[in-house]
Order: structure tokens, then sequence, then C-alpha cells
């Protein structure tokens, strides 16, 4: 039977489907635990919570669920956990950017005393919380944090955009590598190379991996239904990751523009970009990135870019105004049919069944 892998076993779960886990707010516990149901790995995002907000929606998901779950956070990556940022460029970019606040008749932001919450008490949090695994991007966390995952039974599940990262990960003792191509829908999770340089297709990424490491693979990027979870398998993954999918789903935190731009025309219409949070990331072309393009190079660097950007998006999907805001999504959002996670999870058993079941 192909629900059961090394991946579906060491999570306990009935089929290797991970839903993808969506930071800045767009994860939810409705989602998480209508996967998690469902028997696949619901996965709540957690990167832009502080300690207590973390332990609160550990807690809610359990109050909910007893099926086994993940916590994703960002390691720090760069200078993302204390970002250098003078007065002046502040001022540069609350210049660059006033056009904007204008338009959608907001006044321009007072810096914050930091960007971002502390990693440290998040991984606090993480480990407080004891989830089932727990799923990171950007790089490989501590040697202490890891062994602490280890004492506890957390599975650990890093991410990868190249060979040598997932060799870095599984030298590291990492359990489970999601292979991610450079399909797949939000930021690009490269940490050993500059994400330009390290976007490679999910088709060449997976055996690339599989052939590298020892561990178990996990494929993401650009798989939308169960002939991508047959693919993926073929190539060597013993489970899939999937993002946009998920996110199009009534249970996610998405706006309802946002889901609504899923399953538009416009949604065939991708383009990596660094204009929302400062970093790589995959999202439907919209007129916020196109007008940015040029500006690219000059914008500060995540954290500090996504909160600039973070009070533009909330005016305008208070305003319904979807060129304006991230609309993260992968290359695979014109395959998208289902807007209901439990019906979703049903199709993606049964397409994968039937095509593998024909192979």
């Amino acid at each position: 039977m192909w629900k059961s892998t090394e991946v579906s076993r060491r999570l306990n779960l009935a089929a290797p489907i991970i839903q993808g886990p969506f930071g800045g707010g767009l994860s939810s516990v409705e989602l998480v635990v209508a996967v998690c149901e469902a028997g696949g790995l619901g996965s709540f995002g957690v990167h832009h919570l502080a300690g207590a907000q973390i332990r609160e929606v550990a807690h809610n998901i359990r109050s909910r669920t007893q099926r086994p779950f993940a916590l994703n956070l960002w390691i720090p990556f760069q200078d993302s956990e204390h970002p250098s940022l003078s007065a002046e460029e502040f001022a540069r970019n609350v210049e660059r950017l006033t056009p904007y606040y204008n338009e959608l008749g907001m006044p321009p932001p007072v810096r914050p005393e930091r960007f971002t919450p502390s990693y440290a008490e998040q991984v606090e949090a993480v480990l407080e919380a004891r989830p089932a695994a727990f799923s990171f991007v950007y790089g490989v966390p501590s040697a202490e944090v890891l062994r602490r995952c280890r004492e506890l039974e957390i599975v650990t599940i890093g991410a990868a955009t190249t060979a040598d990262e997932a060799l870095a990960l599984e030298r590291a003792g990492v359990d489970l590598i999601v292979a991610t191509g450079f399909e797949a829908g939000g930021h690009r999770v490269s940490f050993l190379r500059a994400a330009e340089h390290s976007l490679t297709g999910t088709f060449a990424l997976v055996p690339q991996v599989v052939d590298a490491v020892k561990v178990p693979v996990i494929a993401a990027g650009g798989i939308a239904d169960g002939r991508g979870i047959a693919a993926a398998l073929a190539l060597g993954a013993q489970g899939v990751q999937i993002g946009t999918a998920f996110l199009a789903c009534a249970e996610s935190a998405a706006s309802e523009v946002h889901r609504r731009m899923l399953f538009s025309p416009e949604a065939k219409h991708t383009a990596l970009t660094r204009a929302f949070s400062g970093r790589l990331a995959r999202g439907i072309r919209n007129r916020f990135i196109d007008e940015l393009r040029a500006e690219e190079a000059n914008l500060p660097q995540y954290p500090v870019q996504n909160w600039f950007t973070g009070a533009i998006k909330a005016a305008a999907i208070a305003q319904d105004r979807a060129d304006l805001i991230s609309l993260w999504a992968g290359q695979a959002a014109p395959l998208l049919r289902h807007r209901d996670a439990q019906a979703l999870m049903q199709a993606l058993l049964e397409e994968a069944s039937a095509v593998l079941d024909r192979a």
C-alpha cells in the first residue's frame, strides 16, 4: 500500500501527506485539525508568533484533535534576528512606500522595538508544546535543540532546496527532509547558496536528494492532486508536502480575496519576488510586485521589509484589494479544484490510489 511509508509510520499517519505550514498568519487551527482528522499531518507556521501565542496555538489544536501535528519555525538567517537598519534607511523605505500608504488612507508606520519575536523564546515554546513534529526552514537548528527534540520524541523535519542542503540536514541528525522544488508557492528556503542560485524543479530535485541521503525524503512543490503524489513516490519520495491546495481551502486563514485569486485565471501567472518580505518568494503577479521590481536590490532584507508591508497588506485586505497583497501561490495553482480540506484530502487519497493502481 502506498500509504504505508517510513514517513507515515514515523509520524503515525494514515497517509504520508503533510499540509504545508503557512507563516504570516495564514495558518489556522481549523485547517490543521481538518488535515489531522483526515489522516494527514496538519502543520501550523508559528514564526510570526511569540512564545505565549505558540503555546496557545498548540493548546487549541490539542483541544480539537488527538492526532499528530507539526509546528514550524524559521531559523534565524543572516541578520534576521537583529537586523541592522539606520534611521536614514528606515526613512528611505517609508518614503518609498508612502504612495501606497496614502492610497490606502493610512499613516506611515512608526519603528518598532523589534521586527520579529525572539527565536529563543519561540523554540522553548515549541519544545514545551511537544508537537509530534517540529519542522523548520532556512537552515539547521542547533545541536542542543535537535538533542532535546530527540529526548522529547519530537520528529524533526528540515527543508532543502538542493542536495547539498539535504546533506547538511542529515549530517546534523534531522529525521526527515522536505525536498522543495522551485515550483512551490511562498518563500524559497535556501540557506547554503542564494535562493536565486538554488532554483531546481521538484522533478529534478527529489531524485537527487533521495540519492544523496539515507533519511526519508518528502517531496514539495508543484503537487496539487493525486497525480503529483504518485509522481513524487515514483521518484523515491516517501511522502509529500502540499501547500497551495490547502491554502485555497476555506479552513485556512488566507483572506477571501487571496482564496478568490487562487481560483482565478491570474493564478497561472506566478512570479518570484522580494517585494513583500525582502526574501525571495513565489506568488501571483500583481501591481505591487511589478512596481517594486526595479527597486528589489534596494529593499531592506527580511524581516524589515516584511514588517513594512504588513500594514499595507492588512489595509489592502480590508479594502478587498488584490493588487497590493502577497498572493502566495505555487505553479500548480491552475490545478486547484477543492475549497474544503476534507474533500481535498479525500480526493488526494482516491486519485493517488487510482494512478498507482493503474501503474
